[in-house]
């Protein structure tokens, strides 16, 4: 797929440099047998995650980020290809000769023991002497705003504390990277929200490479440093949420980030600078940006999200024209489903002002106008 691009494509890993790198995974695929045949989990991925960095693999379930999460702890070996730590290729090494930790979204705790025996497990299992223990604990509870909890038995916490334990647990030893394999979904809307404020806190206390794993959008755009979209085994997109958010590289991460318009359109042409006019599916014509090298009457998608989209009243100049089929209010904002002359539609999602009711009804024309630059133009 073509486009102004923002971060897309395979073969050589996408990100930091080797001397950055705190992780690198560089052409690995995951072949798993089952009594239907095989499953290509991962297909030639490649992709560096810098040190210090909150870096989150986003996609539907099946698409592979948990396998690949567990290549690099070490639970399982890839098919082909290689992970490197710092330059050095690590897939030969078990889970616990490797400076990462992980935290699951059961968060397995030992239910028989304390906080604070829970916390220290990993530093007592590595022979570290009391002292230094118990000192390295209570430095990890405050750090997760659990002092006063030690003597605490997991049963006697909530899930955010849990997934509190949990956390101060795996930071405990000191590891490199932090890997998290959809933490808080089991957590309720709000304590979730709160919880996504504290882990970007604490990864950035710490200066610990995190690695996060979730199917949430809105949470990998809340949290991360950069984001990988994958599907079906591969990454499609690796960017800062903005970048993920606004410039979408492929149709499906257009799709799965947000809420996105999609209208089919042709090139018609070029309207001098760096802008070009499409003709849409139903006649209409829309200026959007230029793409180098389409050839006049070349198919295109033109992804708009529908906070880009305004909405005038009908008759204004050089506006697509519509009628209002629906309208939604949300209380912050109003999103107005709109049917444009001669077929298709699309969303406009609108800011409501401090008390006010929704400006526009159901069956009212109206004209859409959209500014050129917030158009993503997706070619398959």
């Amino acid at each position: 797929m073509a486009q102004a691009n923002h971060g897309a494509g395979g073969g050589a890993a996408q990100g930091a440099t080797d001397s950055q790198s705190a992780i690198e995974v560089r052409g690995v695929s995951m072949v798993f047998g089952t009594p239907a045949g095989e499953v290509r989990a991962l297909d030639d991925v490649s992709v560096s995650i810098a040190r210090n960095e909150f870096f989150t693999l986003l996609g539907p379930s099946g698409c592979g980020k948990t396998t690949l999460l567990r290549l690099i702890a070490g639970f399982e070996q890839p098919t082909s290809g290689h992970i490197l730590l710092h330059g050095a290729p690590i897939e030969h090494l078990p889970p616990h000769r490797r400076p990462v930790n992980t935290v699951f979204q059961s968060y397995a705790l030992f239910p028989h023991m304390s906080v604070a025996e829970n916390v220290g497990f990993g530093l007592e299992m590595k022979g570290r002497p009391r002292r230094e223990r118990d000192a390295r604990v209570q430095a990890m509870l405050a750090l997760v705003q659990l002092s006063g909890f030690e003597g605490r038995r997991p049963s006697q916490l909530s899930g955010g504390q849990q997934q509190r334990v949990a956390l101060a647990r795996a930071l405990a030893s000191e590891p490199e990277m932090l890997l998290l394999d959809e933490p808080l979904s089991a957590l309720d809307m709000r304590l979730r929200k709160d919880m996504q404020i504290e882990l970007k806190r604490i990864q950035r206390e710490t200066g610990i490479t995190f690695v996060f794993v979730t199917h949430d959008q809105a949470e990998a755009l809340t949290m991360s440093d950069r984001i990988a979209v994958m599907s079906a085994g591969k990454i499609l997109q690796v960017g800062s949420p903005r970048e993920i958010y606004d410039h979408p590289a492929r149709r499906f991460v257009a799709d799965f980030i947000g809420e996105t318009n999609f209208l089919e359109a042709r090139l018609s042409g070029r309207e001098g600078g760096r802008d070009a006019t499409y003709q849409l599916a139903n006649g209409a014509r829309l200026v959007a940006p230029a793409l180098d090298g389409l050839p006049p009457g070349a198919p295109v998608t033109l992804a708009v999200r529908p906070e880009r989209v305004e909405l005038g009243d009908a008759g204004a100049p050089g506006a697509l024209a519509g009628e209002i089929q629906e309208v939604v209010y949300s209380g912050v904002d109003t999103t107005y489903h709109v049917a444009l002359r001669g077929g298709g539609g699309l969303r406009a999602r609108v800011q409501n002002r401090t008390g006010g009711a929704p400006s526009r009804e159901a069956g009212a024309p109206v004209a859409v106008l959209i500014e050129p630059s917030t158009i993503q133009i997706l070619v398959e």
